[in-house]
């Protein structure tokens, strides 16, 4: 079948895959050094005490064939080196079956860890990496033409990401039809980047026309990708162009750069190649009939499961971020359906003295990248995901999205658990646990440029209310309750 690939898009797929693999590089990487402390058998929510109540068909994961720390770290790393050498090109010197077995064995590695996440890996990115990784199996490496069908699948889950984030808010939050959440958000956004501030004190006309471009490129924009070309390529361009513009204004993990790749295949790489002066590749022959079977079955698997996201679009009542099978294909994403008009900080503090008095002296513990120290920027870390950092988000939000975690967390720090001071930029006990422990709550709000020449603050907090009483390890006559 001549239709059945398009040499033009070789360029286009060669880009995808390799970023592609940095982002599941990255997502193991982050599972590696994270899992033990969130997940492990004595983690914050433990992925035993998980498998013990959700049965295999509701969350299809190896670990429910065997668990063990140093299983789910060998898988976490063997994931990380399979990605790497599959950014290095590993997959184009290999048969093409051997390289869909190697896409394939990333998908089923990191689809193994999300369904044990729990809420460490209840974010819309995590279902996004594996439904562009399933279809990343089928599209096969340098031996055979980048198939049409996967192609348009990639435009169709980038269609579903973009207008999908453009529908959840303009039937959402009215700040968003009169063009002001961009007053709230860069100053109320999960974790702010270094550049975050200066996005804030913006004009407020230049945050209004924020709003509006924004409308444009997710309602308007996704559409046209598609269109005949150069008209898809130039809305796969202006999709890129917003999602950097996302990138620099603030920290949320591999979610635009993943956009930004999914937008890359509606590019028409042999115009692209011409433009960067690259030779055309060789002709390639025609795919063999077993790879056209494969990717025709595929392409009906997702067409098939397509219709609850959909009728999801179509929906007053849209779901967000939502997974209709435990396989996560073809789901439903959006973000910021809502915006916080204000910020609400969870910061834990601790003391060594042995009884509480009024003069007892709390130190604040500091997390990567979350507010805390008011005189320290806040720092870039994504695409690498902070994943206690960012639930400390929800739990200022409110204390019942902290309820599974925040209780075995305060009591991994009384004792100085070495795994989880390790998630923490820096813990004001390193020689000897704290005594006793407790949390407050803060209105945390950017200062103002005259604040900031004045303070050197980037931040200004005024204290809520206590938000976890003091509380110690061991019963004694001290006040505070134990844990």
């Amino acid at each position: 079948m001549e239709w059945f690939t398009s040499p033009d898009y070789w360029l286009s797929r060669l880009v995808f895959q390799r970023g592609l693999a940095a982002v599941y590089l990255i997502a193991f990487l982050v599972a590696a050094r994270q899992g033990r402390a969130l997940l492990g058998e004595r983690g914050l929510t433990p992925v035993p005490r998980f498998l013990a109540r959700v049965p295999f068909r509701r969350s299809p994961s190896l670990f429910h064939l065997h668990y063990s720390d140093r299983f789910f770290g060998c898988c976490a790393w063997l994931g990380a080196a399979l990605s790497a050498a599959l950014l290095v090109g590993a997959a184009d010197r290999v048969p093409t079956a051997a390289a869909m077995a190697a896409w394939l064995v990333l998908w089923l590695l990191y689809l193994s860890i999300v369904n044990v996440g729990q809420v460490w890996y209840g974010f819309g990115w995590e279902s996004l990496l594996l439904e562009s990784g399933f279809l990343a199996v089928f599209l096969g490496n340098e031996r055979t033409g980048p198939p049409v069908l996967i192609l348009w699948l990639l435009r169709w889950l980038l269609f579903r990401v973009e207008f999908g984030a453009g529908l959840i808010k303009i039937r959402g939050d009215r700040c968003w039809r009169d063009l002001t959440c961009l007053y709230y958000h860069h100053e109320t956004q999960p974790m702010p980047g270094p550049l975050s501030w200066f996005f804030h004190h913006l004009p407020k006309p230049l945050h209004r026309a924020e709003v509006a471009a924004n409308h444009v490129a997710q309602l308007i924009v996704p559409v046209l990708l598609f269109t005949p070309q150069p008209v898809a390529s130039v809305a796969a361009g202006i999709v890129v162009v917003t999602q950097l513009w996302l990138v620099a204004s603030g920290n949320f993990s591999w979610l635009n750069w993943l956009t930004i790749l999914l937008a890359l295949p509606a590019v028409d790489g042999l115009r692209a190649a011409e433009v960067l002066g690259l030779p055309r590749p060789p002709d390639l022959p025609a795919p063999p009939v077993w790879y056209e079977v494969v990717v025709s079955a595929a392409t009906a698997l997702v067409l098939v499961l397509s219709y609850w996201p959909a009728r999801n679009l179509l929906s007053g009542r849209q779901l967000m971020n939502y997974s209709f099978n435990p396989l996560h294909l073809v789901n439903t994403y959006g973000a910021f359906g809502s915006v916080n008009r204000s910020r609400q900080e969870v910061v834990i503090q601790g003391t060594d003295d042995p009884v509480l008095t009024p003069d007892t002296v709390w130190k604040d513990y500091e997390f990567r990248g979350k507010p805390g120290d008011v005189r320290r920027m806040p720092r870039q870390y994504a695409p690498y995901h902070l994943r206690l950092d960012w639930m400390m988000w929800f739990a200022g939000i409110s204390p019942a999205y902290a309820g599974p975690w925040f209780t075995p967390l305060i009591g991994k720090l009384l004792v100085n658990d070495r795994a989880t001071v390790k998630l923490l930029r820096a813990t004001p006990f390193p020689k000897a646990p704290p005594t006793h422990l407790r949390a407050r709550l803060y209105l945390y709000r950017f200062t103002t440029p005259q604040e900031r020449r004045a303070t050197g603050a980037w931040w200004h907090r005024t204290l809520l209310s206590e938000y976890l009483p003091p509380v110690r390890l061991e019963e004694t006559d001290q006040p505070g309750r134990r844990v």
